[in-house]
């Protein structure tokens, strides 16, 4: 279960949702789209197209001989002191090709989705079909949702039942924009909602299937409205990954010059930690994300050692102070230097 903290306008989190569903189509996996803002049928259409190896190759090509020619450019104004030092790897994976890259500027051919079986999950047309569902413990369009999820679990043979007859296969859920005010729940509108309990049983009984069945969910959430952080913590323990989105959109870094090649920080809360005492804590924790002409990319947050002129003396102390807190891992407290060493 990979909860997703969305960005404060849900444009980059809209984009790793859609990610996900890709990598499924590609892989041949079924689909479940559930939303109650956007009709799953136009998400499925606006998924974007996969990058074959040849182009993808001409494409990272072109992207490490700009890159190249920017470090041939820092390189004349660096110090001489600095040139020496290692450079800084900006990918945070290893050189083994994991998953596959998609070009966001097209979307992706009819044709792949010819292959794939995927179901939707409208709340608008499920609220006019189906009539009340009445449950005393949980929100009506939650539980059918649940009631949808299960459905589907069972009777295409993900469960496990059947493993001769059928082939296995992954199913992958994908739910957008889960709390907010469109499924019906106040937690993103009140201080002390009414059904404050309802989301976290939502969650409860969701794990619950995803754990004896052959699927994986990714939820995003509009985090930054939920003003109850005990509701934010209940959720997170019931959740496999954590990841959070901060946009620099119409904030004060997105004017910075510290941050003019990112779009915003990438923050992760909480990663799995199956058969295990206490979560693992990753060695790269200060991650930034950029929308590239083609690509989204999520790199190491690297800075350049030598602050300029034109920086002043409150953005460093602002890139020192979100240096402190980007070194914090899950459950580690930062351990580094006060101040960054360059």
């Amino acid at each position: 279960l990979v909860f997703t903290e969305e960005d404060k306008y849900g444009l980059y989190s809209n984009l790793l949702f859609k990610y996900f569903l890709a990598e499924g189509v590609v892989c041949g996996h079924d689909l479940f789209v559930a939303s109650a803002k956007e009709h799953p049928d136009n998400i499925l259409k606006v998924l974007p197209a996969p990058l074959l190896d040849d182009t993808n190759r001409n494409e990272l090509g072109e992207e490490a001989t700009a890159v190249k020619s920017q470090e041939f450019q820092d390189s004349m104004k660096i110090a001489w002191r600095y040139q020496n030092l290692p450079k800084m790897e900006a990918s945070p994976t290893t050189s083994t090709k994991f998953g596959h890259y998609y070009d966001i500027s097209k979307t992706m051919s009819p044709e792949l989705f010819q292959s794939v079986k995927w179901h939707s999950f409208y709340l608008p047309e499920e609220l006019s079909s189906q009539p009340e569902i009445k449950t005393c413990y949980m929100n009506s369009a939650y539980a059918r949702l649940l009631q949808s999820i299960q459905r589907i679990i069972y009777q295409e043979g993900f469960d496990g039942s059947d493993p001769q007859k059928k082939q296995k296969n992954i199913l992958r859920i994908g739910i957008q924009s889960l709390g907010s005010m469109l499924w019906g729940d106040d937690i993103c509108s009140s201080d002390t909602p009414e059904d404050i309990h309802s989301l976290t049983k939502f969650l409860y009984v969701l794990r619950g299937l995803l754990r004896k069945s052959l699927s994986a969910c990714i939820i995003t959430v509009p985090a930054h409205l939920i003003q109850n952080k005990a509701i934010m913590e209940r959720v997170t323990n019931l959740s496999d990954m954590v990841v959070g989105l901060e946009s620099f959109i119409g904030s004060e870094r997105e004017t910075n010059p510290l941050y003019k090649d990112y779009h915003g920080l990438v923050h992760v809360h909480q990663i799995p930690r199956l058969n295990s005492l206490i979560c693992d804590v990753s060695d790269t924790k200060d991650l930034a994300f950029r929308l590239k002409r083609k690509q989204f990319t999520i790199e190491r947050l690297h800075l350049p050692p030598d602050l300029s002129d034109t920086v002043s003396r409150a953005s460093k102390q602002d890139l020192a102070e979100s240096a402190k807190l980007l070194s914090s891992g899950c459950g580690a407290m930062a351990i580094g230097k006060k101040h960054l060493d360059f």
